[in-house]
């Protein structure tokens, strides 16, 4: 929503690593298979751009050697190995490489657990958006509901925690804030809420630019 207001892409990294998780089960590659997830990471064609007229609730569509996987990256499965997926230095390396190759064209709205801190940190703007693992859990499950899917809010809430535990504490690219960022609380608010939270400190933080 912030991408379509501002005129800018959105590129939400996380759906990358999901991408190339959902890769690696459908070419009958093992989460534990490093080496092969490795290789499978720079040989994949990953793209992510912007809607063309899609309905479904998307904000953009991610595509997986040209084949449109946007709703498949929220399947159980990714779910459960993603945390594995892209804790392999290797594979980071590859992603960010990627995704720096994107935020240096500018005009960017960049999602991810480590693009503050690590992929761009030198950012014009940098957002730490959180809210709580039950907070997100709902609306998790609230996503799957809306397409015909279904989970149980229990088994969601505790993948939510559990990859938490496995961002944080991982020797590389840790999801943690950077130091400089700007923390923003998401729960209990709508989304239009928090767009226009984070335009108003987009436009001071250009006025202050310019001065």
């Amino acid at each position: 929503m912030l991408a379509q207001k501002l005129g800018y892409l959105c590129l939400d990294t996380g759906s990358m690593y999901r991408a190339l998780t959902l890769a690696a089960l459908r070419n009958g590659i093992r989460p534990e298979d490093e080496r092969g997830v490795v290789r499978l990471a720079g040989e994949c064609e990953l793209d992510i751009v912007p809607l063309a007229g899609e309905t479904d609730g998307r904000q953009y569509t991610v595509l997986l050697d040209g084949v449109d996987v946007t709703w498949d990256l929220r399947s159980p499965e990714v779910d459960a190995t993603v945390s594995l997926v892209s804790s392999y230095p290797d594979v980071r390396a590859e992603m960010v490489r990627r995704q720096r190759n994107v935020g240096r064209l500018g005009r960017v709205v960049m999602i991810g657990r480590d693009i503050g801190t690590v992929v761009m940190p030198d950012a014009a703007l940098k957002l730490y958006i959180t809210a709580t693992p039950e907070e997100r859990a709902h609306r998790r499950l609230l996503d799957r509901l809306r397409q015909g899917g279904e989970d149980d809010y229990e088994a969601i809430l505790a993948d939510v925690v559990r990859r938490d535990r496995i961002d944080s504490n991982r020797e590389h690219s840790p999801l943690r804030p950077a130091s400089d960022a700007k923390t923003i609380d998401t729960t209990g608010r709508t989304a239009e809420e928090v767009v226009n939270d984070i335009l108003v400190r987009y436009l001071n933080y250009a006025a202050e630019e310019l001065v």
